[in-house]
Parts: C-alpha cells; sequence; structure tokens
C-alpha cells in the first residue's frame, strides 16, 4: 500500500485545516472514551469472575497503563512513513479485540480455564498498547499537515481525556444498567470503530491513499465482524453461562449493582439464585438457612412490633419475618431496586417466598427523605402464587421497601428504633461489602437499637472461612456489641455461622440461658426446633480459637483479606 506524505511545512488551506482539527479532535474524544470503557469492561468481567474488586480493577487498568507507555517508547523506532495506513490497521484491530475481548474472555473461562489468564491478559495487554500506540500515530498525522504543536496537542489529549471522563458518565448512568459486558463492547467499539471510518474517509476522498478498494474491503469487513458479533452476542452469552452451571438457567439479569442467575433443575425441585457467580441459596434448603437467620432472635425478644431487614432483596428473609401476627410493620433496606423488583415480580422467586412483597408499593426514596420513614400495608396470601388481586387475603402487617446503601441507610436514621434487626449482606467478598461488616457500621447500628433489641447476622461459614468468621465476631465485639456465634450445615453452602448480637446489660451467660429456655416457636417452621437452635451455639476445641486479632474498619479492611486470601482454603 502506497502513501503521499505530506511535508511538515507545507500548510493545507483553513477551511481543511478546521475539517482536519474536526475529525481527528472527535476521533481522540471517541478512542479515549471507547479506551477508558475498554479498561472498565476488563476490570468488570475480571472482577464477576475471579471478585476482589479493587485487586482486579487495579491490575487490569495498570496494566493497561504499562502497555500505553510500552507503546509509546516503541513508535520512536517507527519510521514516519505510511502513518495513515498504521492509523487504519489501530483502528481495525481495536475495534476487533475491543469489541469481541469480552466473550471471548468468557469462553476461555469456561471452556479452556487453565489457560484463561492468558487469553484474559492478551486482550488486556493487547488492547493497552493499541491504545497507547495510536495517539503518536494521530499526532503524527496532524504534524504532517503542518498544524502546530499547541493545537495538535489539543486535538490529541484535550479530546481524549474529555471524551474518557463523557463516556464514564454515560457507563456509570446508561450502559451498566442495561446492556451485558458482551452487548456494550460491541456498541463502544462500533462507535469509536464508525468515528475512525469517517476521518479515514476524508484520506480516501482526498487520494492520499492510492489502494482505496483494499482499504475499503477491510472496513466493510470489520464492520459486518461487529454487527455479526452485536447480533450473536446474547446468544453466544447464554451459551457460555450455562457453561458455569450445573442447572438449566431460567434468568439472566444484569442490575446496576450485581449480576444475577436463576437455574431450576425441575427433578430435583432445586432453583438456585446466583449473585456475581456466588450461590446465594438453593431452594432445597434455603428454609434452614432462613428460619436460622431468623427465629433465634425473633423468639428470644421480647414483644417484637418492629423489624429491620438489612439486605435480604430475594424476600426469604422477610417470608419468615411475616410469620409473626405481632409485628406491626417491616422495614426492609436493599441497595437494588432490580433485585426487589425481580423478587416480587418473578413467577419462581414470587412462589418461594410467599409473595412476601405482594400488594407493597415499593419506593425508591432518597436518603433525605429516610428520616419520614412511613409503611405500607403488606398482605400475605396462601403458599400457592396467584396473580389475582380480588383473591380473600389477610392481614399481616406493613411494609416499607428503601432502596439505599445500609450504611447510609444507619447515616441518617438518628431516633429511629426496631426490636429485632435482620442482617442479611452477602459475604464480604469486595470492599463495598467487607465495610457492611465494619467497625464503624456496628457503631452507627447501636443508633436504632434499643436496649434489649437483638440482631441476627449471617457471618459466613465458620469452617470454610474461619478467620473471616472470628474477625466478624471480633469487630461487633469492639463495637460495643456481646455476640453469641451460631452455626448450621446447609448442604447448599456447608457449615454456616450466624452471630445473635445485642448491646444491653444482660450477660452473654443470660442470654444462653435465655435461649435454653425456649420450648416453642409458636410458628410454623420447616427445620428449626427449639433442640435444634441450642444445639446450633456448640461449637468444638478451638474452634472459636484464632491468633488473628485484626478488626475490620473502614480504612483497614482485613476482613476482606482474611475472607479473599484464606477462606474456602479447606473445602
Amino acid at each position: 500500500m502506497q502513501t503521499v506524505n505530506v511535508c511538515v511545512d507545507k500548510k493545507i488551506p483553513v477551511n481543511k485545516e478546521r475539517l482536519l482539527t474536526f475529525l481527528f479532535g472527535f476521533c481522540m474524544f471517541s478512542t479515549g472514551g471507547a479506551g477508558l470503557v475498554n479498561e472498565y469492561i476488563l476490570a468488570t468481567m475480571t472482577t464477576y469472575i475471579l471478585g476482589n474488586s479493587i485487586e482486579q480493577f487495579s491490575i487490569v487498568i495498570a496494566a493497561m497503563m504499562l502497555m500505553m507507555g510500552l507503546s509509546g517508547w516503541v513508535q520512536e523506532k517507527i519510521s514516519d512513513e505510511y502513518n495513515i495506513e498504521k492509523f487504519i490497521i489501530i483502528e481495525t484491530l481495536l475495534a476487533i479485540l475491543g469489541g469481541f475481548a469480552p466473550i471471548a474472555i468468557y469462553a476461555a473461562y469456561g471452556f479452556f480455564t487453565d489457560h484463561f489468564v492468558f487469553v484474559h491478559y492478551f486482550f488486556v495487554l493487547s488492547i493497552g498498547f493499541l491504545i497507547g500506540f495510536e495517539i503518536p500515530i494521530v499526532m503524527r498525522i496532524i504534524n504532517q499537515y503542518g498544524i502546530g504543536i499547541k493545537k495538535n496537542l489539543k486535538i490529541v489529549y484535550a479530546m481524549d481525556y474529555i471524551g474518557a471522563f463523557v463516556f464514564a458518565i454515560v457507563w456509570i448512568t446508561f450502559l451498566l444498567k442495561h446492556f451485558p459486558l458482551t452487548e456494550i463492547s460491541f456498541f463502544v467499539n462500533g462507535f469509536n470503530f464508525f468515528v475512525a471510518c469517517v476521518t479515514i474517509g476524508y484520506f480516501v476522498v482526498q487520494n492520499v491513499i492510492v489502494k482505496r478498494r483494499v482499504v475499503i474491503l477491510v472496513l466493510i469487513a470489520t464492520a459486518l465482524s461487529l454487527v455479526y458479533g452485536y447480533m450473536h452476542n446474547r446468544s453466544w452469552n447464554v451459551l457460555m453461562e450455562q457453561k458455569f452451571y450445573d442447572d438449566p438457567i431460567v434468568h439472566v439479569e444484569t442490575t446496576k449493582y450485581q449480576h444475577l442467575v436463576l437455574t431450576q433443575d425441575k427433578k430435583r425441585n432445586d432453583v438456585r439464585l446466583y449473585i456475581n457467580g456466588a450461590t446465594q441459596f438453593s431452594s432445597t434448603d434455603e428454609k434452614r438457612y432462613h428460619e436460622l437467620l431468623v427465629h433465634p432472635a425473633m423468639t428470644i425478644s421480647h414483644d417484637v412490633k418492629n423489624v429491620l431487614i438489612l439486605g435480604g432483596g430475594d424476600g426469604l428473609a422477610l417470608r419468615e419475618v411475616l410469620k409473626y401476627r405481632d409485628v406491626k410493620s417491616v422495614t426492609l433496606a436493599d441497595l437494588d431496586p432490580d433485585m426487589v423488583k425481580f423478587a416480587s415480580t418473578h413467577p419462581i422467586m414470587r412462589k418461594l417466598n410467599r409473595d412476601s412483597f405482594a400488594d407493597a408499593r415499593v419506593f425508591v426514596r432518597k436518603t433525605n427523605n429516610l428520616k419520614s420513614i412511613g409503611p405500607d400495608t403488606v398482605y400475605l396470601q396462601s403458599d400457592t402464587v396467584h396473580v389475582d388481586e380480588s383473591e380473600k387475603v389477610e392481614f399481616v402487617a406493613q411494609v416499607d421497601v428503601y432502596h439505599v446503601d445500609a450504611d447510609r441507610f444507619l447515616s441518617e436514621l438518628h431516633g429511629k428504633k426496631w426490636d429485632v434487626i435482620i442482617i442479611d449482606f452477602p459475604d464480604p467478598s469486595s470492599v463495598e461489602l467487607a465495610k457492611l461488616y465494619s467497625r464503624e457500621f456496628y457503631r452507627k447500628l447501636q443508633w436504632i437499637m434499643h436496649d434489649d433489641t437483638i440482631v441476627a447476622i449471617q457471618s459466613t461459614s465458620p469452617y470454610h472461612a474461619k478467620e473471616a468468621f472470628l474477625t466478624i465476631q471480633r469487630t461487633m465485639n469492639a463495637a460495643g456489641l456481646k455476640t453469641i456465634p451460631y452455626r448450621q450445615n446447609i448442604p447448599s453452602f456447608g457449615d454456616w455461622g450466624y452471630m445473635l448480637a445485642w448491646r444491653g446489660a444482660i450477660s452473654v451467660k443470660s442470654m444462653k440461658d435465655k435461649i435454653r429456655d425456649v420450648d416453642n416457636f409458636h410458628i410454623t417452621t420447616d427445620f428449626i426446633t427449639p433442640d435444634v437452635m441450642i444445639a446450633s451455639m456448640a461449637f468444638g476445641k478451638n474452634e472459636l480459637v484464632s491468633k488473628n486479632t485484626c478488626v475490620n474498619s473502614l480504612m483497614m479492611p482485613c476482613l476482606l483479606n482474611q475472607y479473599i486470601d484464606y477462606g474456602w482454603a479447606v473445602e
């Protein structure tokens, strides 16, 4: 391929200079945005697969920055000939690699697990190198057309950074909410390629590129590849995702905060919900989990009228709370509105949670409105899910559902008190979740507790994640709460642990005696009995002993390290 190179000192007409400035400015705007979103996509994918968002984002973005720096060094060794052709090659490769990277990485993890890291970093490093190589090539082309260094820098760097900012806002507020990662990549890289094609088209029209047909064919082939990938990405995505799960997938949804997958084995009557790849529950034993989470706290509490559930957007803990006739109001705070919508509308979820959200108007409230909590009436229907609103129902309680971060929820509710608090957060597998197990969080929790309020907290596994389990207890104690750890075998999880906590004058021994005095739950249960509850407090020799002394805090989230580094080392 031949090119006509323009001398550095040759000045082009003003109108052409303006057009060229606009084209390359828009091109760098698009490239800066697409490059940043590509980094986000690759880092987010790694987080979904491997967990630990801070570590994965740090490594992926650092690796791409390294390659961008390396490409800046390499470009010095490259001649000034065929710069436009180099630009075309870079844009074509960026479009193909960026568009197909998520689905290729997903496929590698599903079908070639041993080579996943190689495939993942091939895309990370390649895309980073190409992004870094593009900038000096564009600057060379602009320089060849006699555009001064000041305007050159404005076109390249200013528009690149502005584009990155704009695309980041679009990523957060729109793309991540409405599309899967495998589709976002085709949107973003397709748009960037289109902008590049417009710029390349200028040079084709100007006869700067001799072999125009070859260039046009390459551009058309690349565009068709992106269109084909976009049209088939969802079917490929389902195929790849199914590889990770034993049972057929019946629902997939990516919300602003998490990735939800619902599977169902009709032969075994086993429904499982996975959040970001981790098991949230199995219908075969979730009643064990939720009954142990809810009923000990509800039973040993006196005159329970008001209950708070933090987390629990699946409605299963709410189902257990609504069994108590004396409960007058329930407040549920779950960050993700789409999770609650899914749990309250999907037929399988409605059957599992016994329509615990039925007839409740779900309000998405801003945190500055939290102090005006006003409950909404909820009615409990029969075990069989009915959509017919005319069915006769029985009054149970009043429920108010808030979609807000639990930490901020506590910060704005001075003066509000609850009799029982149920905390059903996911395991502390990220820094965002680890803060919900921090000393600061447990201190805030006491703002909404009476002296006789009982708190029940899911606390990960005392066997598979012993150090994390004990760190949670140690942190609660450091915040001024008294605790009783307890456990139960949940077949789909293994040995699972909880904490009962309170802040009043009653001693741990007296609270255990109170638990042992329970002889009846006075509600219908499927698994838990008074004897099971008492037995759940038993731990073997040294099971609650640890040499670690760390207390989880916002500034030192040691719980995250305990969970990531040492959790599930023993299966």
